[in-house]
């Protein structure tokens, strides 16, 4: 009997670590970092956030939208899920009184998101002169020019954009393939393979610049860029607001929604778009549509004025 119960010890503990397992490093950063704010709550008003009440977890959301994005809070009801299933625990998260909470929360404040700027050609350009004008360090020069035209390009998460190594470059007659272990939508890490080919304009050729940039820091193996994802968003800001735009208005994830923006705004479907961004469903893929398409199909064309 003491062997039955030694042996389910051990798989339960071996199934909580494959839980754990299931998310990346970042991602259950993320999450306990979410839980620990849920935490606080309680603490200050004296209740038990694990396992917690779903009346608890109600009350909480409801403090929240005080001063929070819906998407905020169904970010944090996700958190608090998932570190209840790490630590062994159940928590519904669609009980009525927290769906129900969550449905008149949102009727009141609304679910539609303004969302940073995307970068588009012309932001493109001018951040690559910036680059080649203000920038006396060679090294950095063509580092910061090939990890934005690849960035850009490829439709790449920051994470995944740092995490590009030597070996997962494969230049070809057409360009160049880069292939992606794991990214947020690829846990399981089947990874995928972005192509991008040389651009008909050699000044703002991705595949140039990133040969390049290989070739003057003499790179023998490892990452090729070697900085961090919050890194990728001061430089972009930085060089925005050296080319005169407002940096408030844009993240690191612009380059990602400017590929996307200026590819439905250039005709490309959103299979394709999806294929190279490795979005698993299409609703922000149809955003970057429909956001593209505002001037393009509006109504007002029509009129003569």
């Amino acid at each position: 009997m003491s062997n039955i119960v030694k042996d389910l010890s051990s798989i339960e503990l071996e199934t909580l670590d494959n839980i754990r397992s299931s998310k990346s490093v970042n991602t259950i950063r993320a999450y306990k970092s979410d839980f620990n704010h849920f935490v606080d709550f309680c603490k200050k008003n004296n209740l038990k956030p694990l396992p917690a009440d779903p009346k608890i977890v109600s009350f909480y959301i409801t403090h929240l939208s005080l001063n929070s994005k819906v998407s905020t809070l169904k970010r944090r009801l996700a958190s608090i899920s998932v570190i209840h299933k790490l630590k062994g625990h159940y928590i519904d998260i669609k009980h009525p009184l927290i769906i129900e909470n969550l449905m008149g929360i949102q009727r009141k404040k609304g679910v539609f998101q303004k969302s940073k700027n995307p970068i588009l050609v012309n932001e493109l350009r001018q951040i690559i002169n910036i680059i080649e004008k203000n920038s006396t360090n060679e090294l950095k020069k063509n580092r910061d020019k090939a990890l934005i035209l690849i960035g850009f390009s490829g439709g790449f998460r920051r994470s995944e954009l740092v995490n590009i190594d030597l070996d997962d470059i494969e230049f070809t007659k057409e360009g160049v393939k880069i292939f992606i272990k794991r990214s947020k939508t690829d846990q399981s890490g089947e990874g995928m393979i972005k192509a991008i080919p040389y651009f008909k304009e050699k000044s703002f050729c991705p595949v140039i610049f990133l040969k390049q940039w290989i070739e003057i820091s003499k790179i023998q193996k490892g990452l090729i860029f070697d900085i961090s994802d919050k890194m990728v968003a001061l430089l972009i800001k930085r060089y925005l607001s050296k080319a005169g735009f407002d940096s408030k208005k844009y993240s690191g994830h612009s380059l990602r929604s400017g590929f996307a923006t200026v590819a439905a705004d250039s005709g490309a479907d959103e299979k394709s778009i999806m294929n190279m961004t490795g979005h698993k469903t299409t609703q922000m893929v149809r955003r970057y549509i429909k956001e593209s398409n505002l001037f393009k199909n509006n109504p007002l064309n029509k009129i003569n004025l």
